[in-house]
């Protein structure tokens, strides 16, 4: 068991961490949440040693073993993928050397007795560490996250960033640790990769701590959630549906404190205030001064988690806003059909999931929607009065670097949303001053968030949005749920944020093979189908 003791530590003037106790009981899985900037990472980064506390310590058994997953891309290199993961076993591949150094000796010497006991020695530690499989373990972990067989011998060096953290999460489970602490393990995963990681982690042996803004990931794994902010570490028994009911009543009833104290406060205050001239009341004015100062404040819950925005669309559609007839798409004439005779048909006010494994045409469905794209044969026909907003992450290269956040918003806003421009920035957590810094000078993910706070509030009545929650944090991604959630437009999604498609879509459109599967209800009522029949996406 791992135990954090009295955690303290500031970054500059910030209390991040406020008095921590923590204690990681054995084979638990539990998720801590909390704002963006709360300091999640940063208590990871010293439970591993990798920071230093300035008060308390983490106290852990004698060769007791964390493996981290960061959320930064690792320096992944050389090698092969399969390499690279086997890695992550050193001691073990040491083992092995060592035992081929022996045969090679006892072939020359084969009658050397001393020699043939130290082989044995270190076959049964070989053995014992699960030497033997090991090769056929990685193989699998890299299969489960998405690897094709193909890939395993490729060098690390030809894989994008998100391939190599797959990789390095396979090396992590590979080594089977104590304690499994994951910054953001799905931000790299598609669905299939997500779901077999979730039945990995439902069965693995050890303590497992996620850091996630996938709820429906939290939901399935999660015992418990410890939520930190404003450096205290609250507990909440249950997955995350639980927490978000227990939370809202503890806020419920922490606000009612603080108005019952505020009221009791203003209570005194005005008897001291009448009777502070008279001598007849001087002990009893005298007395209820002390008494306020004795006082513990109750702290005031935070309004932000209740901050939300309204979507208006611009001029309402016809009532057929989609028509697609035996669509067919491929990227190079001779090359292989990514669609082929796709049919679709989308009515006003309908909420569409696009779902499947990456490379299955998510994206290019929805940029041949856009007019991004062109068909090579059938039809694709938008209806009367249609206005269509894209949404892509890639789509922060049209961004005017040198206008504000503010300007750049306004320049496509409607004249409806007008007004509720600074309130959607600030859901996407631009308040205060940030509103007017230069597009310039933001990260990437604040450049997404410009973007959909764009898309959000332009004169649109048909949404296509390609995982319009990365880069989010939980709040903001619940704000969001909100506005989509009374949107009167058309919305179609792809994302693999299964909880926000929960709430969200009516039907769910599956990608497999160049063609179109669709199912009739949220995405829990499709998955329980795809049980049903134990069908479940193949990655090629």
């Amino acid at each position: 068991m791992l135990q954090v003791q009295g955690l303290e530590y500031e970054f500059g003037e910030r209390e991040l961490l406020r008095g921590i106790d923590w204690a990681i009981q054995p084979g638990r899985r539990v998720a801590l949440v909390g704002p963006n900037g709360a300091g999640k990472t940063t208590l990871f980064r010293i439970m591993i040693g990798e920071l230093s506390p300035q008060k308390g310590r983490v106290v852990k058994p004698k060769n007791f073993r964390i493996g981290l997953l960061p959320q930064e891309e690792l320096p992944l290199s050389g090698g092969t993928a399969l390499e690279s993961v086997l890695e992550g076993c050193g001691e073990v591949l040491a083992l092995e050397h060592k035992i081929r150094d022996l045969h090679e000796a006892l072939n020359r010497d084969p009658d050397d007795e001393a020699l043939l006991e130290r082989l044995g020695e270190l076959e049964s530690r070989f053995a014992a560490s699960r030497g033997y499989e090991l090769e056929t373990t990685a193989k699998t972990l890299l299969s489960g996250l998405g690897f094709p067989e193909r890939d395993f011998l490729r060098p690390m060096d030809e894989f994008s960033g998100g391939w190599r953290m797959r990789a390095y999460l396979a090396r992590l489970l590979l080594q089977e640790p104590d304690l499994l602490l994951l910054d953001e393990p799905t931000n790299h995963l598609d669905l299939p990769a997500i779901e077999w990681l979730e039945g990995y982690l439902l069965e693995f042996k050890g303590s497992v701590v996620l850091v996630s803004h996938d709820r429906y990931f939290i939901d399935r794994l999660a015992q418990e959630i410890f939520e930190l902010d404003k450096g205290v570490l609250s507990h909440y028994p249950g997955n995350y549906h639980t927490f978000e009911r227990l939370k809202r009543d503890k806020e419920q009833l922490l606000l009612k404190r603080w108005e019952e104290q505020q009221a009791e406060i203003r209570r005194q205050e005005r008897f001291i205030e009448r009777f502070r001239a008279k001598n007849t009341k001087a002990s009893q004015v005298q007395s209820r001064v002390k008494h306020l100062e004795k006082v513990v404040p109750v702290e005031r819950p935070s309004e932000q988690r209740r901050f939300g925005f309204q979507l208006v669309p611009g001029e309402k559609s016809f009532r057929d806003v989609l028509e697609i007839r035996g669509m067919g798409f491929r990227y190079a004439d001779g090359g292989d059909w990514v669609l082929k005779d796709v049919d679709l048909h989308v009515l006003r006010g309908e909420n569409l999931a696009f779902v499947g494994p990456n490379g299955s045409g998510k994206t290019t469905l929805s940029r041949l929607i856009a007019g991004q794209l062109s068909i090579q044969k059938g039809i694709l026909t938008l209806g009367q009065r249609v206005r269509i907003g894209y949404y892509a992450q890639h789509q922060v290269t049209s961004l005017n670097l040198e206008a504000t956040v503010y300007e750049e918003v306004a320049a496509t806003v409607s004249d409806a949303n007008v007004p509720r421009i600074r309130d959607t920035l600030g859901v996407f957590q631009f308040s205060g001053d940030d509103v007017d810094k230069r597009i310039g000078v933001l990260s990437g993910g604040e450049k997404a968030r410009v973007s959909l706070a764009k898309i959000l509030l332009s004169p649109v009545n048909f949404l296509v949005m390609d995982e319009p929650t990365n880069h989010l944090d939980l709040m903001s991604r619940e704000a969001l749920e909100e506005a989509l959630s009374r949107y009167e437009g058309t919305l179609v999604l792809v994302s693999h944020d299964r909880y926000f498609l929960d709430k969200l879509v009516g039907r769910v459109i599956e990608l497999k093979n160049g063609r179109l599967f669709e199912f009739t209800g949220n995405y829990s009522y499709y998955m329980e189908k795809r049980m049903e029949k134990n069908d479940y996406i193949p990655e090629e």
